[in-house]
């Protein structure tokens, strides 16, 4: 005890206590300050590294949308030189149909083979171009895409940009470049000091490793050189852009990251200037170390300094802890909600659901779930773009909560398709209830970029327990009673029954068994003749699609071509039909026949697809059928679909050489008036115009009408479903000039009609 009460009163000895306190208190007085100092300038260089990243994701999709918009132009012109018959006037066309960007900004050339200019949207015709980087690589590259020419090494007024596409002939040679030039500034153009300082740094960079363009502050420079591997590097898609202290062409150090483009050769680069991000921490600095010493200097008061200190530490803890909670809060938010509308996302919902079926199956309640899908999201997601889109679901998903109980829930599961949760349903009905108040509030006009456009929702319900005590199969069979909400026209709830899903583990049987078939060859072809009208001689056949499955026999085609055009299956099969359909034709040819005209279906699908002109291209090729014996039928209705596209893909076609019908003619909404803009050769009656009119229906005179108006614009008329002496008698009396249908042949095998073909040609 002695010897401890000795040692303790040495230490509280003033002498030596105040001297230890003195220095201890100046300790962690410049303790604390360094580490303050530390923390600010971390913060700091974090804030700075956020920035950097959200600016060049900004400026990324600035870029990606400008590069886009340059590329469809090349696309386009490139597309129509290659079909065009008169390149010369190529540009001049397309400026008068507003096609062409605006010419103030962008300047459209075509130059040929040689390097020279041909056309010009700003007068730069007959100029050369031979020697440029761009021309060089297109030329000497025939697989070469989308091509970013350097620009001269100076500085604003002085650099234009040149984005190219090649050209080709017929047979593949080089036939020269289509050209869309931008002044270099435009690229970095939404550079703002408020953000990226005096000394930040956008640029946009070449793969080649120089720039494009580089501003800093308002200077503007091109055609600089740097080391793009090191300033790039290789980008990983699931780790975040590295953000690093780099000098880059002047002796400014920056905060650098780089993102490559993956669609173009080019990449972005922001820099943000270390000294003007650190600028606040320096003045911290100097602060700091002014009441530092201040505070050493006074040491009399060190122990109320202390006492600040450490008041100061713990306010900092506390604000430490605080948010630590407040970010396990926001992750936990983060991992069950959707983050565009807030609501809860398919985990949240999964597990209310599961413990909904709990108390429902404890209290012997019933419980609803309503899957529920946009049906026209889609176009205004591609037409107005994803900015709109995301506002058009923010709004559905509040329409949708107002729509519920305190006690429902709704929540998105992705894209457009969302959920709700009726979790205590007293009674059956109430589930069409709210499946009405939706339909209602979805079709309400939703203000969107300033126009009022309208959506609308199909709803499939599914009720526990009737149709399924888990979570699964309730949320299955209420998305499998959407689709059948879909296919009853849309904008509508449909109840789930077994039925539904019977007819739908069919059809996913029936879809799985067609892309098969194509493999087995279990697609066969059946052709009925055309009879000319004055002799009655087969003028042609019809190529009609048909079926052989091992197991379920002949399958009509009114049961797998609508399942075949809804999965995109109808591509396929009917690039096989039409070249099935060539061969026959010159198989009968090199029997000795005449040659016939052979006529094919032509899906909507198939039709828009943008292979359909290459694979007739190259179908006809390869057979050498000649293109006016093949003749494609479309209906009139795909044509009011969308009249400007229909125009170009018919117009594509007819310069082939194939011949165009209109099948089913009548039953759409057009007239032959309205048809005589496409290039259309045939037109084929509908059949129920025909028995009508042979009758002596109301269709009589129209059907008359048809035949004579389409004979004065020179059309080709066929009349199909001919079924009776009466109505081939009746046809014949108006001149008709084909005849189709089962009095004179039904549809057969080509084994069976050869013998017709060879004794006609006796």
């Amino acid at each position: 005890m002695s010897l401890s009460h000795g040692w303790l009163g040495r230490i509280t000895q003033a002498q030596i206590l105040f001297p230890a306190l003195v220095l201890l208190l100046l300790g962690m007085l410049w303790g604390t300050v360094f580490y303050l100092l530390r923390a600010e300038r971390a913060a700091a260089e974090r804030e700075a590294t956020v920035l950097t990243r959200e600016l060049v994701e900004t400026y990324e999709a600035q870029v990606v949308r400008a590069l886009r918009e340059i590329d469809q132009t090349l696309k386009f012109v490139q597309f129509a030189h290659n079909t065009t018959r008169n390149p010369n006037a190529l540009l001049r066309d397309l400026k008068s149909r507003s096609i062409l960007p605006h010419e103030l900004l962008f300047a459209v050339s075509i130059v040929d083979a040689t390097g020279r200019i041909t056309a010009s949207t700003r007068g730069r015709a007959g100029a050369q171009v031979g020697d440029a980087d761009y021309f060089r690589a297109h030329r000497a590259d025939p697989q070469s895409a989308l091509v970013v020419g350097q620009p001269p090494h100076g500085t604003a007024g002085e650099g234009q940009l040149h984005f190219t596409r090649r050209l080709q002939r017929p047979d593949g040679s080089f036939a020269g470049i289509v050209v869309v030039s931008v002044d270099a500034a435009y690229f970095v153009s939404g550079y703002e000091s408020a953000k990226l300082g005096k000394q930040g740094l956008l640029g946009l960079l070449g793969t080649d490793g120089v720039f494009r363009a580089r501003r800093t502050g308002n200077r503007v420079h091109t055609g600089e050189t740097t080391n793009y591997g090191a300033l790039v590097g290789e980008t990983q898609p699931d780790v975040t852009d590295p953000v690093m202290l780099f000098t880059i062409l002047d002796d400014v150090q920056r905060y650098m990251t780089a993102r490559e483009l993956y669609e173009f050769p080019v990449a972005v680069v922001v820099g943000l200037s270390q000294e003007e991000q650190l600028a606040k921490v320096e003045q911290s600095k100097q602060r700091y170390l002014w009441w530092a010493s201040f505070g050493s200097v006074l040491i009399v008061l060190l122990m109320s300094i202390l006492g600040r200190m450490s008041w100061q530490l713990a306010r900092s803890r506390v604000r430490e802890t605080e948010a630590a909670v407040a970010h396990a809060k926001r992750v936990e938010y983060l991992a069950f909600h959707d983050g565009l509308t807030g609501l809860p996302n398919r985990s949240l919902f999964s597990k209310l659901l599961i413990q909904s079926i709990a108390q429902a199956q404890r209290h012997n309640r019933h419980l609803g779930v309503l899957f529920l899908d946009l049906d026209r999201f889609k176009g205004i997601n591609d037409t107005l773009g994803h900015d709109a889109g995301d506002e058009l679901l923010r709004e559905v998903a509040n329409r949708l909560k107002s729509c519920l109980r305190e006690s429902d829930t709704v929540a998105r599961l992705g894209g457009d398709e969302f959920v709700v949760l009726l979790a205590e349903l007293a009674d059956e009905k109430y589930a069409a209830i709210v499946a009405n108040k939706i339909l209602v509030a979805t079709a309400k006009p939703f203000l969107l970029l300033g126009n009022e456009f309208t959506v609308t929702a199909s709803v499939g319900i599914s009720i526990f327990p009737q149709d399924g005590t888990d979570e699964q199969t309730l949320t299955k069979n209420a998305d499998i009673a959407m689709y059948h909400a879909k296919e009853r026209g849309k904008n509508n709830y449909q109840y789930f029954s077994q039925a539904l899903g019977s007819n739908v583990l069919g059809r996913m049987a029936l879809e799985g068994s067609m892309r098969q078939a194509l493999q087995r060859n279990e697609f066969q072809l059946h052709y009925q003749p055309k009879r000319n009208l004055g002799d009655s001689s087969v003028s042609g056949v019809e190529a009609l699609l048909r079926w052989q499955h091992p197991d379920l026999g002949l399958i009509a085609p009114m049961q797998f071509l609508p399942v075949a055009e809804e999965t995109g299956l109808i591509v396929p099969i009917g690039k096989w039909v039409i070249r099935a359909a060539c061969e026959q034709n010159m198989a009968w040819q090199h029997q000795g026949f005449a040659p016939l005209s052979i006529a094919v279906n032509i899906s909507p699908r198939q039709f828009f697809d943008d292979q359909l002109l290459p694979d007739i291209q190259v179908i006809l090729k390869t057979t050498g059928m000649a293109p006016p014996l093949l003749e494609l039928e479309i209906t009139e209705g795909l044509l009011m679909h969308d009249v400007e596209k229909a125009m170009r893909v018919l117009m594509a076609l007819k310069q082939t050489g194939v011949r165009i019908a209109i099948d089913d003619f009548g039953v759409g909404y057009s007239s032959l008036a309205t048809l005589q803009r496409f290039p259309i050769d045939t037109v084929k009656i509908d059949r129920s115009f025909i028995r009508d009119a042979a009758e002596g229906g109301d269709q009589k005179s129209l059907t008359g009408a048809i035949i004579a108006m389409g004979r004065s614009l020179s059309l080709n008329i066929v009349a199909q479903g001919v079924e009776t002496k009466e109505q081939a008698d009746y046809l014949r009396d108006r001149a008709c000039d084909e005849l189709q249908g089962f009095y004179f042949d039904q549809p057969a095998p080509a084994e069976q009609l050869t013998p017709l073909l060879r004794k006609q040609g006796s």
